[in-house]
């Protein structure tokens, strides 16, 4: 069995490649589960909605094409946002994942921590549909 290390995630916000500012990325899948259960069974669930989240660390940069002009007029609106394991093609051991319509509730552009903190900016897209190609 293969093992994977985490070190060349392919990240793209709104059709920018933020790839080399990602500190780390989650992608987390869910159907929501639905109680059908009856008088006299045992619980029981059907699926329901998606309800997925993608949260990614990115290193804050305020150069244009980067972070932060790609970032902050994405609040309050849906975007579409595609994430591989590594940036090489997409195959059956590098999928592709594309999350569209996905929410920024919020984006927190200045976050200093302590003095000579690396900048960093850590960002929650919610909702969405995700679709997963391995072609």
């Amino acid at each position: 069995m293969a093992s994977i290390s985490f070190k060349d995630c392919s990240v793209v916000i709104n059709s920018v490649d933020l790839s080399d500012r990602v500190r780390s990325a989650v992608l987390t899948f869910e159907i929501e589960a639905q109680e059908v259960t009856a008088m006299g069974g045992n619980r029981s669930f059907i699926g329901g909605i998606q309800n997925n989240t993608f949260e990614v660390t990115l290193l804050q940069d305020f150069a244009s094409n980067e972070t932060e002009a790609t970032v902050y007029s994405l609040v309050g609106t849906q975007t579409t946002i595609v994430v591989k394991p590594t940036s090489s093609a997409v195959g059956a051991t590098n999928p592709s994942y594309t999350l569209t319509a996905a929410y920024l509730t919020n984006h927190t552009p200045i976050n200093a921590g302590e003095p000579g903190a690396v900048g960093e900016v850590t960002l929650t897209f919610t909702g969405g549909t995700l679709a997963k190609a391995t072609t």
